[in-house]
Parts: structure tokens; C-alpha cells; sequence
């Protein structure tokens, strides 16, 4: 290969007394002939370097198995290119459709995406916001938090922060499922079907979130008699589903209000052959398509990629997401 100077080399030749040696930016300036400037702006994809000059530096760095210093390139493009997501689970369906959009949107802008699992725990959530305050990501994707709102909100002075939760009266980026309405034309469908004795399951019971707190305070209102010792809390995944389908047969309940399809899948399943409840699930999984219930899609894809694009642009925007009550009618009592 020849360099710009006109002398040849090869990988062999890139040597120090006789030893293989690590290039840095500066041989790879040596070797082309380059400015370390010149160099700098083809590994950071700045647009205005001649093409044939790109080649040639790319042509080079590759021969001597060059690789750019990552936190050099960092300091020198003033971001990390990495966005963190804060999550209470990693394998819940709710989260999982959240990540797979912000990945998808992600991955277009060749940004890297972190996700951090805090179990709620306030510690170490907040661990991870002091890693953002070091600069360790761009910004935040909050789809799930412990702390408090203003305790994140003193963050924001950092870089962005996205939270996937409607945010009133707080000049904050967010994008949010109407719970509200969608809860609401859930729970009337149940009462339409004549459901009495209406069994609930609900997440963490530790802190009520606003999603615990929308979903009882409907029951009440659509359902006078509606009794809170009819919710089977910290109900996350097909097992537990399965437990509150026991509990639920014990008390005689006829319809079941779910936050998952998965929890609605294990909750049939403990029926077996006996008269089921009607299940309404949350997330349009699969499942509840070959099992016939009725679910609510919150079009959760469509929120992730919606919330990488609030990052982006780092505007205080606050954006809701239409969602879909889906009514099957192959449901099998």
C-alpha cells in the first residue's frame, strides 16, 4: 500500500525496535501524511472530508488494525452515543415491547442502548442516575421508577430525561397509554358481560403506582360493590397468573381484570376443566389470540420508539399514545 507521501508499507512494516506496536492516531497521521485533525474527523464520520482522502485514511487504520479509542472519541464528539433505560424487570412483556421499540428507533441513529434494571430499588436507581450525572449516558428512558419525580426531575439539568408516564404540571418529556380510558372501557366490557364478584390483579404491592391507583379507583366507580381483598397483587408473569386463577375460583369470582396476558394465560390455566371467569389480558400477545380473551393493545412499540425520538430531540414535549381494546369473540367459557 502506498501513503500519501508515496512510501510503501504494510502491516509488517508498523514496528517498534523490531517489536509489534499498538498505532495510535498520530502514526496513522505519520503513515498517510495526514493531519491528526484530518485523521480525527474521518474516525468521528465528519461529512466534510474528501472521499478519496476517507478511503485512503480508512484503507490505512484498517492495515494496521487500527481501533479508535472509544472514550477518546467521546470527549472528542461530546457524546457517548448510548442511552440508558430504566426499568424495574428485564423479562416482562410490558417492558420488553418498551425496549424492542426503543431499540428499533435506536439502532437508526447507531445509538447503543443500556438497559438498567433496578428491581424498584431507590438505591440503586439512583445509582444510575449519578452514572448519567457522570456522563456515562446521553440520556435516560425512564419506563419505571422508585424514586420519587422530583428526585429525577433534579436530573434533567444533566441531558434529557424521557419518562414513559404522563407528567402534569412539570416541565418534563414524556410519552404516556391513556390508562384511564382504556381501564375504563375494559372494566365496562366486564360489567357488560354481567360480571358480580370482579377479581383484580395488579403489580407491586409496596408503592402504588399511578397505573394500581387509575385501575382501583375505577373498580370502585364501576363497580359499587367492588371488594379490594379481590385484588391478587405482585402478579407479573404466567406462574403468578396461575396462583390468582386458584385464589380467584376459591371466591367465586366471574370476571378478571389482568395487567398482563400473560397473568390472563395462567389464570385459565389453573381452571383447567372447571366454568372460567371472563379474563380481559393487557399487551395483545399471541396468547391471548389462541386462547380467545380479550386484550388491550397500548401499542407499547409505537411508546418506545416515540420516547427515543423525545430524546433526540430533547424537546418537553408530552405525547399519548392511542390504544386498541380488542374484543374476541372465539373466547372459550
Amino acid at each position: 500500500m502506498r501513503s500519501s507521501c508515496g512510501r510503501l508499507f504494510t502491516r509488517k512494516s508498523f514496528c517498534i525496535g523490531g517489536e509489534a506496536a499498538v498505532a495510535n492516531i498520530r502514526d496513522i497521521a505519520k503513515l498517510t501524511g495526514y493531519s491528526v485533525s484530518t485523521i480525527s474527523r474521518v474516525i468521528n464520520g465528519h461529512p466534510y472530508v474528501d472521499e478519496e482522502k476517507r478511503k485512503e485514511i480508512l484503507a490505512v487504520m484498517k492495515e494496521v488494525d487500527y481501533i479508535p479509542n472509544a472514550n477518546a472519541r467521546q470527549l472528542s464528539y461530546g457524546k457517548t452515543k448510548s442511552i440508558g433505560v430504566i426499568l424495574p424487570y428485564t423479562n416482562h412483556p410490558y417492558f420488553d415491547q418498551l425496549i424492542s421499540g426503543i431499540i428499533e428507533a435506536a439502532f437508526d441513529y447507531d445509538y447503543k442502548v443500556t438497559l438498567l434494571p433496578t428491581g424498584y430499588h431507590k438505591e440503586k436507581e439512583r445509582r444510575y442516575l449519578e452514572e448519567f450525572a457522570a456522563k456515562a449516558f446521553d440520556g435516560l428512558i425512564i419506563t419505571s421508577r422508585a424514586n420519587t419525580l422530583d428526585d429525577l426531575l433534579a436530573y434533567q439539568k444533566y441531558g434529557p430525561l424521557v419518562f414513559c408516564e404522563e407528567i402534569k404540571g412539570k416541565q418534563a418529556s414524556c410519552v404516556f397509554i391513556d390508562r384511564e380510558q382504556s381501564i375504563t372501557e375494559g372494566l365496562t366490557y366486564l360489567k357488560q358481560q354481567g360480571i358480580k364478584q370482579l377479581g383484580i390483579t395488579l403489580g407491586r404491592s409496596g408503592r402504588l403506582s399511578y397505573n394500581s391507583k387509575i385501575t382501583l379507583q375505577l373498580c370502585h366507580q364501576l363497580f359499587p360493590s367492588f371488594d379490594e381483598s379481590l385484588v391478587f397483587w405482585d402478579c407479573i408473569d404466567a406462574e403468578k397468573g396461575k396462583q390468582a386463577g386458584f385464589f380467584f375460583k376459591e371466591l367465586g369470582v366471574d370476571g378478571v381484570f389482568t395487567n398482563s396476558d400473560m397473568v390472563a394465560a395462567g389464570i385459565l390455566q389453573s381452571y383447567l376443566q372447571d366454568k372460567t371467569p371472563v379474563v380481559i389480558g393487557r399487551d395483545n400477545l399471541l396468547i391471548s389470540e389462541l386462547l380467545g380473551f380479550p386484550t388491550i393493545d397500548h401499542h407499547l412499540e409505537a411508546c418506545g420508539e416515540m420516547a427515543f425520538q423525545l430524546f433526540l430531540t430533547e424537546k418537553k414535549d408530552k405525547v399519548k399514545i392511542p390504544y386498541t381494546f380488542i374484543q374476541r369473540c372465539i373466547y372459550l367459557k
